[in-house]
């Protein structure tokens, strides 16, 4: 069965959330969480400034992060669960973690420049979806531009692990630990199903 892109990134999310970033671990992933929620309180997360990007950096990781995962009928964007400010709370935290990053974000505007036209996040819509589609797909990738490949990998697994560490993220998952479960009515009928069983076998 084939899985849409937000369950594909789920998965990759959940697969490698202390292995995102080298030397950062779930209880950094965890830390920057926290700290978006603490920001979150004190003003507006649109409003905040970045403590390790510039500001063109943060605004562009807003756009690239909104194209990763865009708002859908199930949940918000990247950029409305606060993933921007997760990924600079994680550049804060982590040694060594801002340099990759900042580098790849280099990348793009001077891939972008070396066409003659502007920076990435001053592209129309379907440009910045066109300089995107060149360098999502590692394994198939045109030579000459591996490094920007590898930045979107870094990119897209920040990104999804921000969205699913943050309470946006969680309640897209349907994530129902620490509830209480009054009364237990057994498996439902399709997944007895599913499994080629019936409550009339048993």
């Amino acid at each position: 069965m084939a899985l849409s892109r937000r369950e594909s990134l789920k998965l990759m999310a959940l697969a490698a959330i202390g292995s995102t970033i080298p030397g950062c671990g779930p209880s950094d992933i965890e830390n920057a969480a926290s700290k978006v929620v603490a920001a979150s309180k004190t003003m507006p997360l649109a409003d905040r400034e970045p403590t390790v990007l510039s500001r063109h950096e943060y605004e562009t990781v807003k756009v690239l992060a909104d194209w990763i995962i865009p708002a859908d009928d199930r949940s918000g964007s990247a950029t409305d669960a606060g993933v921007p400010a997760f990924i600079d709370f994680i550049l804060e935290d982590v040694e060594g973690a801002a340099e990759p990053l900042q580098r790849g974000l280099a990348w793009l505007d001077a891939h972008v420049a070396s066409t003659g036209t502007t920076t990435f996040i001053e592209l129309a819509e379907i440009d910045q979806q066109a300089v995107l589609d060149q360098i999502a797909w590692p394994d198939d990738v045109a030579p000459g531009l591996e490094e920007g490949a590898a930045f979107f990998t870094l990119m897209r697994d920040m990104t999804a692990s921000g969205f699913w560490s943050s309470q946006m993220g969680v309640e897209d998952l349907g994530y129902k630990g620490n509830t209480a479960n009054p009364s237990w009515e057994g498996c439902s009928h399709e997944a007895m199903e599913h499994l080629g069983l019936s409550y009339d076998d048993v």
